[in-house]
């Protein structure tokens, strides 16, 4: 990962953790302020029973005139003390009876207890203060507390987690771009250095008078190859903002000038291109067709041995080109069709021939298929039938 993608991933997660842990936090705070509040009012329902059950005792005991016996509640985290009328302790299970401030609320908080203070009027009884004593509330806020605050970690940890791998899926694509693009320049890099340094070294030997005829030829060859590479690549980046112009013509007058158009090309490695072609007429934008047909001989010159050759045909409304050089094999076959792929690094290229002839023959749903063994060579097949001008073809044929 470059310090691009770094800088991109981090500033995404900073932005993306940031706003949704602040967003969690907020929602956390919401429920925590309602828990307390439940937390609170729970505790001092507990310490109002408890109160209540102590005054109970009390009076009943009074009542029957007997004396009244403190008993420990069975919730050994409630306790009591008991105060006469000058607030001293008659009786206490409360470590620090002497503590309990009366001049608070009738409900108060320390730091570690809860309160609970209920008066006693009856005159004839000694016990004027009944203090509950209880750390519940505060072992539950606590409790809360932590609660909240283990469950913003786990959703900060969670966030980021998701953070990441959503920056990861977002950025593969674009890095899978910018990889094809970087390989896609250093190929084409690498594609018009052979036609132009075969261009100048024709040039150079030329003007030194040495074999004019063949170097003339070779002239020609590299720029008619550096035209093709210019075209591929002008037509892959600026096709979509080009609108189709549909026309009729002959398919086999577009192919018999490929064929010329290439064997000035073709010379440089001693191929020969043979064709048998037939009418076909077709309504078609006649740029993309000469592109399906361009691409196709030009991936055949490419991947073919040097002193071979190649066949061209069209034939039942079907355009097929046949070489016999390093073929492909079936695994290449699957993805032979997909942008930037080449079926040898060694031969040259720099994989969008091929993307571009599939992506016509889907928009203008033609018919391509590929048949291929390794070592023994290549055949494209092209139908054309879907785009067939049957009425033109028959008047051509009745005027002949």
């Amino acid at each position: 990962m470059n310090n691009n993608e770094k800088k991109a991933l981090f500033s995404f997660l900073s932005i993306y953790v940031g706003s949704t842990i602040l967003l969690i936090s907020v929602l956390l705070y919401i429920y925590y302020d309602k828990e307390l509040k439940s937390v609170a009012d729970s505790c001092n329902m507990e310490m109002s029973n408890a109160s209540m059950h102590i005054k109970s005792d009390i009076l009943n005991s009074y009542m029957k005139h007997k004396k009244y016996i403190p008993k420990k509640f069975k919730n050994d985290e409630i306790r009591y003390a008991l105060y006469d009328k000058d607030k001293k302790v008659i009786y206490s299970y409360i470590d620090d009876a002497k503590l309990v401030d009366f001049n608070k609320l009738a409900i108060y908080e320390r730091s570690d207890y809860n309160y609970y203070i209920t008066k006693l009027d009856e005159k004839m009884i000694p016990v004027k203060y009944i203090v509950i004593e209880t750390c519940i509330g505060i072992q539950n806020k606590n409790n809360l507390k932590v609660y909240v605050v283990i469950a913003l970690l786990l959703s900060g940890i969670f966030i980021g987690f998701i953070g990441y791998l959503l920056s990861k899926i977002l950025l593969k694509p674009v890095r899978e771009k910018v990889e094809h693009m970087d390989k896609f320049i250093k190929d084409s890099a690498h594609e018009l250095n052979t036609p132009l340094t075969v261009l100048m070294t024709s040039t150079s030997m030329l003007k030194n008078g040495k074999n004019p005829d063949k170097m003339i030829k070779y002239i020609l060859s590299s720029s008619k190859q550096v035209s093709q590479i210019y075209n591929d690549i002008h037509f892959s980046a600026f096709n979509e903002m080009n609108d189709d112009v549909f026309e009729e013509f002959n398919l086999k007058d577009l192919v018999k000038d490929s064929v010329e158009y290439f064997n000035d090309i073709s010379v440089t490695k001693e191929i020969t291109i043979n064709d048998i072609l037939d009418d076909c007429y077709i309504i078609m934008d006649k740029t993309k067709t000469q592109k399906v047909v361009n691409n196709l001989i030009s991936n055949a010159i490419k991947y073919s041995h040097n002193n071979s050759i190649i066949n061209v045909f069209l034939k039942d409304n079907i355009f097929s080109i046949q070489d016999f050089g390093i073929g492909i094999s079936k695994l290449e076959q699957k993805d032979i069709f997909k942008r930037y792929k080449r079926g040898s690094n060694i031969e040259g290229g720099f994989g969008i021939g091929l993307d571009i002839v599939k992506r016509i023959a889907d928009e203008h749903k033609l018919n391509l298929e590929i048949r291929s063994e390794l070592n023994l060579g290549t055949t494209f097949y092209v139908d054309f039938s879907s785009i067939i001008n049957n009425s033109i073809g028959h008047k051509r044929k009745e005027k002949r």
